[in-house]
């Protein structure tokens, strides 16, 4: 029981206890007996346990409220009820999570509660809180029959709850019911659109507001300016940033950060940091907006310059900070400066979210460190699918084929269901791996989880029946996709008939990719090294004159790696660097070494119309080899060698630094452009399979 002013309530919960109050707290005494009529409806009857009759939580309308003990209310006299309306907030959200309606409509349909426009906007602002649309709707149906329905307020806030109830119709519908507008309005709908991943609607509606004579604020220029960051209308944001100027609102630190945000987006760093640096006062966002557009444009540099910059000026790094920052670091294989800025986000408290987690887990793997890969995947309290792919393509590209088939069995166990990304990650897996039997059973499992196979997918298929050298079902595999081949598809073919020298498949598929992208000079190459590793030379030379004519070029090899915080770049057969003298004597010393545990050069990988000596002589300048000779210099004993490469790793290169790994006794990585190559004790992660 519980006791209000005399009255004895038989409610024990305390909600049911609060609606009651709410029910007596009417305006006017003129209400007093509509109260009365309704609360001396007869009791339900008790149970057998005697227990009292308890006020139900969840009811149709207000006449379905249990009864009251109306011998007790009859001591209470004609005492008059206060006047107070609507002042529970809570009272008002559990109306509107109740399953059966809004029951304070009903209690202004019946007269007992007065409407107002105070009333209206709370119970709007919990639907929108709890995404509730078919609610929502029901109080928008009964607000404009009332006579609050031109309220310009009410009116934008149901804009606001339909966009952000992802229902853009409804909104748009309200917007042009509406006879008259503010810039709330415009503002409110087009930040709708642009949250939608509508940018180009949001756009349209700016001209409009201009010719209603409507001026735009600060909100309306930095939600325009977000809709042009998210499309290819830079231009537009031009001319917006322009009107931005002739208003001053250039210098709020919202349009700002918006405003530099949109340069950032396009590449216009430039333009982004003026913005920045015009800002009377910075924010965490204007920061962050400057960081993540120098980590899209990888330049870890000036990113890694602004967060040390940013904490020199007082400002905290967020989780957007540290992502940006690590992703960064993933583009760029930056192992020490992400392992830096991780001690950092450790050293500041801040706990490890999945947000944060899964670009840490992906920059780890990107920079050749798995096994700090697997460290931070296992500390994540909450794994969803994109840590769960980061981790299957981590696997794949470090030659973990087999681990990553598990790990995506473990991620169906755990309940995550898998997407596009997921079986592409898998499929790659399998390719990389040579994993025939199991392939096919990935893909067709897409059809169960109803994932439809795209493009790329296709494309990991072939290149792992090309790979194994299974031509004619990788040809049958082309023929029966349900997808038009693309230039993709035809260069996976072409490549596996590089490696496996197949002359004649080799000429079709270049064809197909010369007819589909003749401006690539990759296929041209690989249809050029067909030709010279059969010594047909006349053809070679042929694709050489197609290259030339077309404004081809190649792409020349080099490889890198960071010692000191400094990168050192070396390209195959030049000698600019300024130890080149010491470099090549070291790795002389190391190929007198590596030729007493067998290592004969291979010079078919030398793709030149030269003499055997000469092809000797340019094949072990390989920048690989002058990088590893630099790292066999410079780093202390047992320091694993990290070596970054932009092409493949050729086929001679690959078996002499599997035995420098075992000569030498320490864990050489090298990153080309399909995967990483862990050589450790003669041996290679790849298991030659590459």
């Amino acid at each position: 029981m519980r006791v209000y002013r005399r009255f004895i309530i038989p409610c024990h919960d305390d909600s049911c206890f609060r609606f009651f109050i709410f029910l007596q707290e009417l305006r006017t005494a003129q209400k007093l007996e509509t109260m009365k009529k309704l609360l001396r409806r007869p009791p339900l009857p008790a149970t057998k346990t005697s227990a009292p009759a308890t006020i139900p939580l969840k009811f149709e309308s207000i006449s379905s409220i249990a009864a009251i003990d109306t011998e007790s209310l009859a001591e209470a006299g004609e005492e008059k009820f206060v006047s107070v309306i609507v002042r529970d907030k809570d009272l008002l959200r559990s109306s509107c999570k109740s399953l059966s309606g809004l029951q304070v409509l009903d209690l202004m349909d019946t007269g007992s509660l007065e409407a107002s426009t105070g009333i209206y906007s709370q119970l709007l602002r919990s639907c929108t809180q709890l995404k509730k649309i078919k609610e929502g709707r029901l109080v928008h149906s009964h607000f404009l029959g009332s006579k609050f329905k031109s309220d310009i307020f009410f009116q934008n806030s149901i804009i606001n709850f339909y966009c952000k109830c992802n229902s853009l119709d409804d909104a748009r519908k309200a917007f042009e019911g509406m006879p008259l507008k503010d810039v709330v309005s415009w503002t409110a709908l087009m930040s709708g659109y642009t949250q939608n991943d509508q940018p180009k609607e949001a756009l349209a509606l700016f001209p409009r507001m201009i010719w209603s004579e409507c001026k735009p604020n600060n909100f309306t220029f930095a939600t325009l300016l977000n809709a042009c960051g998210t499309t290819a209308e830079v231009n537009t944001g031009m001319e917006i940033h322009a009107s931005c100027v002739k208003t001053g609102c250039d210098i709020d630190v919202y349009v700002g950060s918006s405003l530099l945000d949109m340069y950032a987006r396009h590449g216009k760093m430039s333009e982004a940091f003026a913005a920045f640096d015009r800002l009377d006062s910075k924010n965490e966002v204007s920061w962050n907006a400057l960081i993540a557009g120098y980590a899209r444009k990888q330049d870890q540099n000036s990113a890694i310059g602004m967060f040390v910059d940013m904490q020199r000026c007082g400002f905290l790094a967020t989780r957007f900070t540290y992502s940006s920052i690590f992703s960064v670091c993933a583009s760029n294989g930056s192992l020490e400066q992400g392992k830096w800025v991780h001690a950092h986000m450790i050293k500041r408290g801040h706990k490890l979210n999945v947000f944060v987690g899964n670009t840490l887990l992906d920059m780890y793997a990107k920079a050749g460190s798995i096994e700090d890969a697997r460290k931070v995947f296992s500390r994540l309290e909450k794994k969803d699918v994109v840590s769960w792919n980061s981790m299957l393509t981590g696997c794949a590209q470090h030659g973990l084929s087999k681990e990553a088939v598990q790990r995506f069995d473990k991620m169906l166990k755990h309940g995550v269901k898998p997407n596009q990304i997921t079986f592409l990650c898998v499929l790659n897996a399998c390719s990389h791996g040579g994993l025939l039997k199991e392939w096919e059973y990935y893909f067709n499992l897409m059809k169960e989880y109803k994932v439809e196979p795209e493009i790329e997918h296709y494309v990991a298929v072939v290149d792992l029946l090309g790979r194994a050298g299974l031509f004619e079902r990788a040809q049958k595999f082309i023929d029966e996709m349900p997808l038009d081949p693309t230039a993709a598809i035809w260069g996976a073919l072409l490549g596996a008939c590089r490696m496996h020298k197949n002359v004649e498949l080799g000429q079709l598929a270049a064809e197909r990719v010369f007819e589909l992208d003749p401006h690539d000079a990759g296929p041209h190459l690989l249809l050029y090294n067909i030709y010279a590793s059969a010594s047909r030379w006349n053809d070679a030379a042929k694709v050489r004159k197609m290259m030339r004519e077309s404004g081809l070029k190649k792409e020349p090899a080099c490889s890198w790696l960071e010692i000191e915080n400094s990168v050192h770049l070396f390209v195959a057969n030049e000698n600019c660097h300024p130890q080149i003298k010491e470099i090549e004597q070291m790795w002389e010393k190391i190929n007198g070494r590596i030729r007493e545990e067998g290592y004969v050069p291979d010079t078919n990988f030398v793709l030149m119309h030269v003499d055997e000596q000469e092809r000797e002589s340019k094949l072990q300048y390989h920048s690989e080899k002058l990088a590893l000779a630099f790292a066999l210099l410079k780093l202390p004993s047992g320091v694993t060698v990290r070596i970054k490469k932009n092409i493949r790793i050729c086929g001679d290169c690959h078996s002499a630094i599997k035995l420098v790994s075992k000569v030498i006794n320490r864990e050489i990585i090298i990153r080309d452009a399909h995967r990483f190559h862990h050589f450790t004790a003669g041996k290679c992660s790849c298991g030659d399979y590459w």
